[in-house]
């Protein structure tokens, strides 16, 4: 399974290494009145660890929120 993962991984890193090499061009981001040109390449990669890192973010706070929902607390003690 793990050389499975590997060959994904190679195959993920040489499409990757094969859209850097011909996307070459560059494009202009246009945020709050700031103009920055940036690689198409990098322009890609800047969003994909964007939306990682938020996606991350997320799934945490889905989790958190999953756990809080489903804790079992103690009954309450009976009168006697």
């Amino acid at each position: 399974m793990r050389f499975l993962s590997f060959l994904f991984l190679a195959g993920l890193a040489g499409l990757v290494g094969f859209f850097a090499y011909y996307n070459t061009g560059s494009v202009s981001l246009n945020m709050f009145g700031y103009v920055q040109t940036l690689p198409v390449a990098l322009l890609a990669l800047l969003v994909y660890v964007v939306g990682m890192l938020s996606g991350w973010a997320v799934v945490g706070m889905v989790r958190r929120s999953w756990q809080r929902v489903t804790e079992h607390e103690a009954p309450p003690p009976r009168r006697a």
